[in-house]
């Protein structure tokens, strides 16, 4: 298995890969180096998938792929959602106005 992502350690080195997981983050493959340690490597950063378009267009220039900042709108929108779904009560009060009738300025008005 060749290593293909461009800020991986181990870029550019072939490896055997001795094995296959899944965990939360999805599947990995283990791939060993000479000295025996395994490293566990998504498929997309391997010669088994083939690059992202995206990737490819923007020479390694974009920080994010359309998909990422999709994702991103969308969660700004549900929490933009439950700020305002929040009652009143929770809101902190207007302490500007509290402080003026508490501390009120003679001779400024």
């Amino acid at each position: 298995m060749l290593v293909t992502h461009q800020f991986h350690p181990l870029f550019g080195r072939q490896l055997p890969c001795v094995g296959k997981r899944s965990n939360l983050q999805g599947d990995r493959l283990l791939l060993q180096t000479s000295d025996g340690a395994i490293w566990p490597l998504p498929p997309q950063w391997t010669d088994l998938v083939s690059i992202d378009p995206e990737v490819v267009v923007s020479n390694g220039r974009a920080l994010l792929l359309v998909s990422n900042l999709m994702e991103l709108a969308s969660m700004v929108e549900h929490l933009c959602g439950r700020l305002a779904a929040r009652p009143r009560a929770e809101c902190k009060g207007n302490y500007a106005a509290n402080v003026k009738e508490i501390m009120p300025h003679e001779g400024l008005e």
